[in-house]
């Protein structure tokens, strides 16, 4: 009962004073919302990250030339490593007999896809690809075949169409059997792929693949091509990408204790990327917001000093009638807990619709404030999930709604009771 008086005092509060309030209220709700938006859109662009990184298959990484967010260090330094050839990696393919697949790829930027009298944008991927490269790209065929062995080997004028070009080119029939131009080189279609979607704003689909060997002579073999290695189960992944180091070294001749001269990742490397280039955004937005909320809670208690002010009265009253100094504290105690909390909800709510507004302009899937498996926040110290984060929120506004209450409780619970009922 006692909660609830309060709580129906703190809107009483909020009702007669609404200019007082609102200033006070949107304290709260601005430090709130800007831990809950950014974490938020941090969510939603990393629940993004998660499934858009089915480029790579289950158990999947990749061997290359240069490392993932490789503008960080020196340039020079990668820029002059020798290139993977593909006769590395077709040696490579032929040690490493422990994985499942491997996937031989290089891609050769974008092209003009012309069938008939229908064209593309300029903007269609062509990668070259061996046999093992659809599993390793987590590519499943939904019309059509896949290269086969003797097409690679010999260099076949063959392609797979991603499910943009294929829509692009073939709305009003199947692609299969047909015949398009690139760079004024005809190729037979042979298959399509199915949708993975947009991530992040990108077309996945598309793209089209013709086999690596077909690639090379066509556009040359100086290039660097990445392998792709998918293990048979998680338990030997770790020990796979051991063996691939050593067999690589010794194939690109090395030395001992040099260090490598390729880049290994997964998607795992994607996503802890993308988890510590957003670390610092998270911490900032946090202590900025910490600051927005202790200018709140001094709100909190300039507006309570002022309630304690205004109802001397009817607090002599109520001691009057049998009111303790702990009846008191707990009613402008619980007031003021309920005015920040209210303050929270609105920077939650409206936190989580801007996070989730970056996910529409993304055209990443949005999140719930009460998704529960969705991390949103991830340091060394800390790992909340969206529930957690919200519940989190509120347990600290409650907070300063205790510590910037106390005084003005304590002032209204020491109040004379006589002196009180004589205040005007």
């Amino acid at each position: 009962m006692q909660v609830q008086e309060s709580f129906k005092m703190a809107l009483n509060a909020i009702r007669v004073n609404k200019l007082r309030s609102s200033l006070t209220l949107l304290g709260i709700s601005v430090g709130v919302f800007s831990i809950i938006g950014v974490m938020t859109a941090m969510g939603v662009l990393q629940n993004a990250i998660e499934n858009g990184l089915s480029d790579l298959g289950t158990n999947t990484f990749q061997i290359q030339k240069f490392p993932t967010g490789f503008f960080r260090g020196n340039r020079d330094q990668f820029r002059n490593r020798k290139d993977i050839t593909i006769d590395q990696g077709e040696i490579f393919a032929t040690r490493m007999t422990q994985a499942k697949y491997i996937g031989l790829e290089s891609w050769f930027g974008s092209k003009q896809v012309f069938h008939n009298n229908d064209k593309t944008n300029p903007n269609v991927s062509m990668v070259g690809e061996s046999v093992d490269g659809f599993p390793t790209n987590n590519w499943t065929i939904e019309n059509g075949r896949a290269f086969t062995t003797q097409e690679v080997e010999y260099g076949d004028y063959v392609c797979v169409l991603g499910k943009a070009v294929v829509d692009k080119l073939f709305e009003r029939g199947s692609p299969i059997g047909e015949e398009i131009k690139v760079d004024g080189h005809k190729f037979k279609v042979i298959g399509t792929i199915e949708s993975k979607g947009s991530f992040l704003g990108g077309n996945q689909d598309n793209f089209l693949a013709i086999p690596i060997t077909t690639a090379m002579n066509l556009y040359g073999k100086q290039r660097s091509i990445n392998i792709m290695v998918q293990t048979k189960d998680q338990e030997s992944y770790n020990d796979i990408i051991e063996l691939s180091t050593s067999i690589l070294r010794t194939i690109r001749h090395v030395p001992p204790g040099a260090d490598d001269d390729f880049a290994i990742f997964s998607n795992d490397t994607l996503i802890q990327q993308f988890n510590d280039l957003t670390f610092m955004v998270k911490i900032g937005t946090m202590g900025i917001a910490c600051i927005a909320l202790l200018a709140a809670g001094v709100g909190i208690m300039n507006i309570m000093l002022v309630s304690v002010t205004e109802r001397i009265k009817e607090i002599g009253i109520r001691k009057a009638l049998g009111a303790t100094k702990t009846n008191i504290l707990s009613q402008f105690l619980s007031e003021s807990v309920v005015f920040s909390e209210i303050g929270g909800f609105i920077g939650i709510v409206a936190g989580s619709i801007l996070g989730n507004i970056v996910a529409i302009l993304t055209s990443a899937p949005a999140i719930l404030p009460w998704d529960s498996s969705v991390a949103i926040l991830e340091t060394p110290f800390m790992n909340f999930s969206a529930l957690g984060l919200n519940f989190v929120a509120l347990v600290f506004c409650s907070f300063i709604g205790v510590v910037f209450g106390v005084y003005p409780a304590w002032k209204a619970a020491n109040l004379d009771p006589i002196e009180s009922l004589r205040y005007e």
